[in-house]
């Protein structure tokens, strides 16, 4: 356990919400970002979360985001890239502003973040201080629908060998890439099962799976700059 809180972005829901509250259980204060209100925020908040309200769609709103989080906390103990959007490709007037917000959520908030907020992760009395980048299977696949998705996100992936260079050896920087981890609301046994086919494993996980990764970079002072796929074994199929 630290003093030093671990900032969570998007951590409202799904895998940000439930490393979130795993983190909580093992007695670490958390901060989440999240854009908008949700009832789960309540929830974090009445265990000792604390939520800050972000908006990383425009330059605007990280540099905002960052001003609030250095007035409000003296140190970090890691900072978790989780907030993310996943919206399909376009061909109409829209397929720009798509593509901008997909890089400014996914590229340019974790840049900025872990430039102006290098300073609080130093602060921390701990030996260890971490940023875990979340990224995607997809990233070094490709997407025939998700184009800008997938290329967002493996711009998030080099920038993990980019900070951990940078930031070595007081900080260490990685990446988590997981497939298809939990179904939506929506996803019906049909897509459970063809979801279930495209891994070695035939499995959709959970998001313990991904905590537990997320836990082994936390806990592990001599691993930096590594991108830690959590796809079944999607390679292998």
């Amino acid at each position: 356990m630290s003093a030093s809180p671990i900032l969570i972005t998007g951590g409202a829901q799904r895998l940000g919400r439930h490393c979130a509250e795993r983190l909580l259980d093992d007695g670490h204060p958390v901060i989440i970002t999240c854009r908008r209100e949700r009832e789960a925020l309540d929830a974090l908040r009445a265990r000792g979360a604390t939520t800050l309200q972000a908006d990383f769609s425009t330059e605007a709103g990280i540099h905002d985001f960052i001003g609030r989080l250095r007035s409000s906390v003296a140190s970090l103990r890691a900072i978790v890239h989780n907030a993310s959007d996943w919206a399909a490709d376009t061909d109409d007037e829209e397929a720009g502003a798509n593509f901008e917000r997909l890089f400014r959520v996914h590229m340019q908030a974790p840049y900025l973040i872990n430039l102006q907020c290098r300073s609080l992760l130093e602060a921390c009395p701990e030996p260890q201080r971490d940023i875990v980048h979340m990224t995607d299977y997809v990233a070094r696949k490709g997407s025939k629908k998700h184009a800008a998705y997938a290329a967002t996100k493996a711009g998030l992936d080099n920038l993990t060998l980019s900070f951990a260079a940078m930031f070595a050896p007081s900080i260490q920087v990685n990446a988590i890439a997981p497939a298809l981890i939990m179904l939506g609301e929506d996803d019906d046994e049909a897509y459970a099962e063809k979801a279930r086919a495209k891994s070695a494993m035939a499995m959709i996980p959970g998001p313990g799976v991904i905590y537990q990764s997320l836990r082994y970079l936390l806990d592990n002072r001599y691993v930096t700059g590594v991108t830690l796929p959590v796809d079944g074994g999607r390679h292998l199929s």
